[in-house]
């Protein structure tokens, strides 16, 4: 491997000199922060001193994976590294401090995006067409290297050219491993209480007018509504509207003593669907207001609804703060607004959670589809493989 030590005002500076040296296949190996004084130690000079790396062994038809990538985390614990004398110490790390985590948060970026590019130049190229396929559909970058690592051990070992089928059905099985102990599939209709939770603009109300309907239509079920989206005048007025429809009761509650009212004035019915309100649940104060309000006993099932056209790390964000609240299984969002599923399998996957319903628009109650894995499989291949 061929190594050289550069030094620049900034890691992307740094980052510009290794990758028209070295080209893109270039590998950071160490990377640490340098301040140098001047002028009677008044004036201070910062700058970054990174080892990079490039193998220049020549590329074959099948090509091995790459030397593992150091983790962000070990990089930023190299990065805080200031060569400077103890006694300085503590004067020095005022001054590199603020501009310091803009950097990190560039180098975090920056390796992410050297983590994504090493994905294409470690398998075959009669792999990448379909490794792409599966980027495209938003699958994370670890299942994707999972996949793509047994791939490349089947293909290596084959004696004839895979096909789309084949590393389809590969993938199909590998996922349904991943999922096997996932529950998949909508209402059980042996809980009373049913939580409907999730951020604002997802669409839960409707989400909850779809479920109810169906309850009505398909299991004969007598239902009644509980909303505590008491903030938004037009949600309320929105239920409503669907509750007169399906002949339903609704109650409104705004403390804890309404919301055990209702429940004692709604105890005759079969089915009451709870309606929350849509906060930004990345704050952890307006969960611990929901399980401050609402009884999550073993009397209810939890559904978190979440949008497809939703940022995956934003998703993740919410879904982690309602680790403290026994969540059942996702309802996925606005599946007619995106080409791309992928998000569904790596949120049932990371958080071992199941499904229980996608929507696709905003009729109501027809929009809405209680899957299995075979239809999911079908939608995740449904777009155009080249």
């Amino acid at each position: 491997m061929k190594m050289k030590k550069y030094n620049a005002p900034s890691i992307a500076e740094a980052m510009k000199l290794i990758r028209a040296d070295l080209g893109e296949d270039a590998v950071i190996l160490n990377s640490k922060v340098v301040v140098t004084k001047k002028f009677l130690g008044l004036v201070k000079k910062r700058s970054f001193e990174v080892v990079a790396g490039v193998d220049r062994v020549e590329k074959k038809s099948l090509v091995p994976p790459l030397p593992e990538l150091p983790s962000i985390s070990a990089t930023v614990q190299q990065e805080e590294v200031i060569r400077v004398a103890p006694n300085e110490q503590r004067k020095d790390e005022s001054f590199v401090n603020e501009e310091l985590k803009k950097e990190i948060a560039d180098l975090k970026s920056i390796m992410q995006s050297v983590q994504r590019q090493s994905i294409q130049s470690q398998y075959p190229d009669e792999l990448l067409p379909f490794i792409d396929y599966l980027k495209s559909q938003e699958l994370s970058i670890e299942l994707i290297t999972a996949i793509g690592d047994e791939l490349f051990k089947h293909f290596k070992n084959s004696d004839h050219a895979i096909s789309f089928h084949e590393m389809r059905e590969f993938v199909e099985n590998y996922l349904r491993q991943q999922l096997l102990h996932v529950e998949i599939g909508g209402l059980t209709y042996d809980k009373k209480y049913i939580n409907v939770l999730g951020p604002t603009g997802v669409g839960k109300t409707t989400t909850i007018a779809k479920m109810a309907a169906r309850s009505v239509l398909e299991k004969k079920k007598k239902i009644g509504f509980i909303t505590t989206d008491t903030y938004r005048i037009a949600a309320i007025e929105q239920l409503k509207i669907y509750a007169g429809l399906l002949q339903a009761p609704v109650e409104i509650v705004y403390s804890r003593e309404d919301y055990k009212n209702a429940i004692k004035k709604l105890d005759y019915l079969d089915l009451i669907f709870i309606d929350t309100a849509g906060r930004n649940y990345k704050e952890a104060k307006y969960v611990n207001d929901l399980q401050t309000l609402i009884d999550f006993s073993d009397r209810s099932e939890s559904f978190l609804v979440v949008s497809l056209t939703a940022k995956e790390r934003d998703v993740e964000a919410i879904v982690e703060q309602f680790e403290q609240i026994p969540i059942n299984k996702f309802i996925f969002t606005k599946m007619d607004e995106t080409n791309s599923i992928g998000t569904m399998f790596n949120l049932m996957i990371k958080y071992k959670k199941g499904l229980a319903y996608y929507t696709n628009g905003q009729e109501v109650p027809e929009d809405i589809e209680q899957p299995d894995l075979e239809k999911l499989f079908e939608l995740f291949f449904q777009g155009e493989f080249e």
